[in-house]
């Protein structure tokens, strides 16, 4: 049983709702900088910390995307201290717009012993203290991904234990410092792997996790699951069908996730932006009918911002072209976790 008292109970589920309204969800903007050096190298640009903070300002200073369909938005830790070139620091601009402050507070998978090919996430050593400034800096929910690898006999039983104890060792921390704990195990979807093995392998990540944040006293009211779609491996030749993906995952979530999570915003996980789109939609079409528990949104962060970078290319000129872009996506994106997207709504002027 948990410890929370009401009043942190009352504090948590009123941050988890706002998280995840009605047509919103959540951006990652929580790239470390060695994947904000890989993306602006891709335009090519060298990533200093200046660039990084244009380019995430160019993000949280765009008002039609950021207040009709962003709830929060997940930071690293430069990002949360961070000032635009006005002296501004970087949250104010979430804050005018109410979004909620994330902040991601794993450090990185890790090998992990006696498991080849596998890792594990670090970063539960001095997480209290650093859960504790992250608070007083304005954050009001955190986030740790668990990396978990397709393959033969992969994941093992042993990964999946360690990570899943440590995404509920960390959620009960977040907790107890007034901060929602998203949870995110990826089972990720690179490999040849069939469809059946992704699923089974998202079943075994949720069964698990869920046992271990009971166990660890956490509360559930007050968390929000981001899980992976079912999906086929990126190199495996036979793709499902966007019906099936969505069947899929909402089969694996009805059978491992407690009604009592208020939501669950999934992470794109390397598809393309229209793939990532559609299968949201989809999914929410099915929740429509099958009364579900949960909000089903996003929490997207390169199939948000991938089209917006290559516009903006660190140009000033492309700022305001850039976040009509991002505007177009996250509109797209709010309207999927409705289920109200179309194939056609894309034709629309970014």
């Amino acid at each position: 049983m948990h410890t929370l008292a009401p009043k942190a109970q009352a504090a948590l589920a009123e941050t988890a709702a706002k998280m995840v309204a009605e047509g919103q969800g959540i951006l990652a903007a929580d790239e470390s900088s060695g994947t904000m050096e890989k993306r602006l190298r891709s335009i090519g640009l060298e990533s200093t910390a200046p660039r990084r903070a244009a380019w995430r300002g160019l993000l949280f200073s765009s008002a039609q995307a950021m207040q009709s369909y962003i709830g929060g938005v997940i930071l690293f830790e430069e990002t949360l201290f961070q000032k635009d070139e006005s002296g501004k620091p970087l949250i104010d601009h979430l804050r005018r717009h109410d979004c909620v402050i994330g902040i991601k507070v794993d450090k990185g998978a890790q090998k992990l012993a006696m498991c080849p090919g596998e890792s594990i996430t670090a970063g539960l050593d001095g997480l209290r203290d650093r859960l504790k400034t992250y608070y007083e800096a304005g954050a009001r929910f955190a986030k740790w991904r668990a990396l978990l690898h397709m393959g033969a006999q992969l994941p093992s039983q042993a990964a999946l234990r360690a990570n899943m104890e440590a995404l509920a060792r960390y959620a009960a921390l977040a907790q107890e410092e007034g901060l929602v704990p998203i949870v995110e195990p990826e089972v990720l979807m690179d490999g040849a792997h069939a469809i059946d093995a992704h699923e089974e392998a998202t079943c075994a990540s949720l069964s698990l996790l869920y046992r271990a944040l009971f166990d660890a006293r956490v509360w559930l009211e007050g968390t929000i699951l981001k899980p992976n779609m079912v999906l086929a491996g990126n190199l495996c030749p036979q793709q499902a069908s966007e019906d099936e993906v969505a069947e899929r995952t909402v089969h694996i979530l009805r059978r491992t996730v407690p009604a009592a999570v208020p939501g669950i915003a999934f992470l794109s996980g390397g598809q393309s932006d229209l793939k990532a789109t559609a299968h949201l939609d989809k999914i929410n079409r099915l929740r429509a009918g099958l009364n579900l528990p949960w909000r089903l949104s996003f929490s997207y962060g390169r199939a948000l911002q991938a089209a917006p970078l290559k516009c903006w290319g660190g140009k000033k000129e492309n700022v305001a072209a850039a976040q009509a872009v991002f505007a177009h996506r996250a509109k797209m994106n709010g309207l999927a976790a409705q289920g109200r997207w179309d194939t056609a709504l894309e034709s629309e002027s970014a």
